[in-house]
């Protein structure tokens, strides 16, 4: 997390994703005070910091409405190491669900990853010259810069080892001066173009042990493909042939991989999981029993317990050392259309204190949603089709329209949200994007009389919108 955004206070944090989300202030409030205590607490002595918990939430609202990008956009704000995975992936381990805990090795994979990206960045300007020195060794063999030898160094023979299968001078000079030729033509991007034997390293190493220490069948099942490869390849490096441009990407990898301390990267990650990552559970709903528990609600409700000690607080076993999950922060969300959240078993009812309702959207947010948040539907598809030289001129009551046909569309058939903007969209301007070539330069109009031609069938038929939109 960068000062600046450490700094924000609970106004500010909700400011900011109203750039992005519309409406929908309580949940904004609940989870801009959640990530503000986090900050606070580790301001706290270390005796009373233990003690304060995160105080999750539980979003309940029906689909579309944004509890996942408030949760999304969230965790880049403050740059924490964020998942989104869904309850239901977790019911009949053994056949097609996954373990519970892998929900936190996935996210400290996540963290390692932007904790090592953010180590790289550091490092990139001092591998520029490291990898330039091996680009030219691939553009010119055999001119590779050795170190010269002692004068006074000297075999068994008292030979001097200088002059041992060592070039004249005159030749040297003549390889240093080819190569710094080629140096000043690589700099100038003369080269970019030239092919180049590159050998790729295998990036794979060695197989992850993780299953031992309470991995998944997935775990198991990268190990054993690791185990293949280093039997087929013996660990060597495989070769291609690719541009000067492409090898200088490959190189850069591998010569910043090297660079990197990748114990010091797994203990970076390992402190930001624990103390600022964020798990979104989705659809935990659909793992609520209600009434009596028989048949799969077994499953659903195992699936409960298997969370509930998670979410507690427990030591979870990864291949970057052992996870301890008391701070993390869990944000869990569900329609209950169905079930209710007291369906769901008391204690983990009381792993989610903080409970926020968010609203169904109604025309004037979807007229919100289409043409004020950053990078809106609007902007994305007027750009879209700019590439292509069209320009969309789409006035207000074209708005106005579509947000109302969105509002009655979802209250007749299934409430998907703002989710309803896309199909509606895209009917809109189905003909228009098939056509595009045809209209280049062309300005075209969007009014409520082109919407309305273009929605006509589905706002007269209420029965056909349930399989078009």
């Amino acid at each position: 997390m960068d000062k600046e955004n450490k700094e924000l206070t609970p106004k500010q944090i909700v400011e900011r994703l109203d750039q992005y989300i519309i409406g929908q202030q309580e949940a904004k409030k609940a989870v801009a005070v959640a990530l503000r205590n986090r900050f606070r607490r580790l301001k706290l002595p270390e005796d009373i910091r233990d003690e304060v918990a995160p105080k999750n939430i539980l979003m309940i609202g029906p689909t579309g409405c944004g509890k996942t990008e408030i949760a999304r956009r969230l965790a880049k704000l403050c740059g924490a190491p964020f998942i989104k995975v869904e309850a239901t992936k977790y019911t009949e381990v053994g056949y097609v669900g996954r373990d519970v805990e892998s929900m936190v090795r996935d996210l400290m994979a996540v963290g390692y990853k932007d904790v090592k990206a953010e180590m790289e960045d550091k490092l990139r300007e001092q591998s520029v010259s490291k990898v330039e020195e091996r680009l030219l060794d691939l553009l010119l063999p055999g001119t590779t810069d050795k170190p010269a030898k002692e004068e006074n160094e000297t075999d068994s023979q008292g030979v001097p080892l200088g002059f041992i299968g060592q070039a004249p001078a005159s030749e040297n000079k003549v390889d240093d001066s080819t190569r710094e030729k080629f140096r000043q033509m690589l700099r100038e991007g003369k080269l970019e173009d030239r092919e180049v034997d590159v050998v790729v390293s295998n990036t794979q190493g060695a197989p992850s042990m993780e299953i031992i220490a309470g991995g998944s069948l997935d775990d198991l099942q990268n190990s054993m493909q690791g185990l293949v490869n280093m039997m087929r390849g013996g660990g060597r490096g495989k070769k291609r042939s690719v541009t000067v441009k492409e090898a200088r990407k490959i190189l850069t990898e591998e010569v910043l991989d090297s660079m990197v301390d990748h114990d010091k990267v797994a203990d970076e990650a390992k402190k930001r999981v624990e103390q600022s990552g964020i798990i979104f559970i989705d659809e935990i709903d659909k793992i609520a029993v209600h009434g009596e528990s028989h048949g799969q609600d077994v499953s659903r409700e195992g699936v409960q317990r298997d969370i509930l000690p998670i979410v507690e607080g427990s030591n979870v076993n990864t291949k970057f050392g052992v996870v301890d999950t008391t701070h993390i922060l869990f944000i869990a969300a569900g329609a209950f259309s169905v079930a209710a959240p007291s369906d769901l078993i008391p204690e983990l009812q009381g792993r989610f204190p903080l409970r926020v309702e968010l609203d169904s959207l109604h025309k004037e947010d979807f007229k919100r949603i289409l043409s004020e948040p950053k990078n809106s539907l609007i902007m994305q598809y007027t750009s879209l089709l700019e590439t292509e030289g069209v320009k969309l001129d789409i006035t207000e009551d074209a708005l106005d329209r579509m947000s109302v046909v969105a509002e009655e569309v979802n209250a007749s058939a299934e409430n998907i949200g703002a989710r309803r903007l896309h199909t509606i969209m895209e009917k809109v301007l189905a003909d228009i994007n098939f056509e595009a070539d045809e209209h280049k330069g062309e300005t075209i109009k969007i009014d409520a009389a082109y919407v309305d031609s273009k929605l006509q069938d589905i706002s007269e038929n209420q029965d056909l919108s349930r399989y078009i939109l």
